[in-house]
């Protein structure tokens, strides 16, 4: 843990620019607040680059555009689609405003946020080139990108804490099986969704939430699904997991 937050630091502080890869489905939740703040004092432009943007509604995107902007500039990419990785050049180019030589790019991001992916996107899987950057930590290479653009190309991923299984539920790192606190994972999930698509939730586990709390309706699920132990009380292990499964396979998405 401590040597991967030491990694992250040290690209922040061999970059020019920063790109912090969210997922474009839950950008506020896969940002890292500790690695934006290190950015910051470190004095270094960057870009939140919005992955995986083919899998949310335009409106929804643009809001979260919106909410970004106020931190750093941002960019939408889906590397599925190969959409978005030649703006991400030209806004590089912009924030780094570096001439006479090569622009160096440190890539962060949670697990699963696709790091690799937008690197992959913007240097092109078959012309990308590397070397070993002299005296640098053992591991970094540079990937030439083209049009001046390097990318250290390093395990720059920002590690989980051990309380953050919800963001491991959240972004299918671990499965329901692995995680310890399911049933706080599924909270977490319901809490969501209450504040970003009640109607989803709802509508999947045909229930009516009206002003129950996360704990209740975990409970109500739990019935509706027959989830029942000998006493006739609710099972609410598996509720919880059901929750996660449907989570991580993509039937309880959120699109507002």
């Amino acid at each position: 843990m401590a040597s991967q937050k030491m990694l992250v630091r040290d690209v922040i502080k061999k970059a020019d620019v920063l790109l912090e890869v969210v997922d474009a489905r839950f950008p506020e939740d896969t940002r890292n607040s500790e690695a934006e703040r290190d950015i910051a004092y470190a004095k270094k432009p960057f870009i939140i680059v919005l992955n995986k943007c083919d899998l949310v509604p335009k409106e929804k995107l643009e809001k979260a555009k919106t909410r970004m902007a106020k931190i750093a500039p941002a960019v939408f990419v889906s590397s599925k689609e190969k959409f978005g990785t030649t703006m991400l050049r030209h806004k590089i180019l912009e924030v780094a405003n570096i001439q006479g030589r090569d622009i160096i790019v440190g890539c962060i991001g949670y697990p699963n946020t696709g790091k690799s992916s937008v690197i992959n996107g913007v240097t092109g899987k078959n012309k990308a080139s590397t070397s070993a950057i002299s005296g640098h930590t053992k591991g970094i290479q540079i990937v030439n990108a083209g049009s001046r653009i390097v990318f250290l190309d390093t395990p720059g991923v920002i590690p989980f804490d051990e309380h953050d299984e919800y963001m491991q539920g959240l972004l299918s790192i671990k499965d329901a099986t692995h995680l310890k606190d399911q049933i706080g994972v599924a909270l977490k999930i319901i809490e969501k969704l209450v504040v970003e698509s009640k109607e989803t939730l709802e509508s999947c586990y045909n229930v009516t939430t009206g002003d129950k709390n996360s704990y209740e309706i975990l409970e109500m699920i739990g019935m509706q699904s027959n989830f029942l132990k000998k006493k006739g009380e609710v099972d609410e292990t598996r509720a919880a997991i059901k929750i996660i499964n449907d989570w991580q396979k993509g039937l309880l998405m959120t699109y507002n």
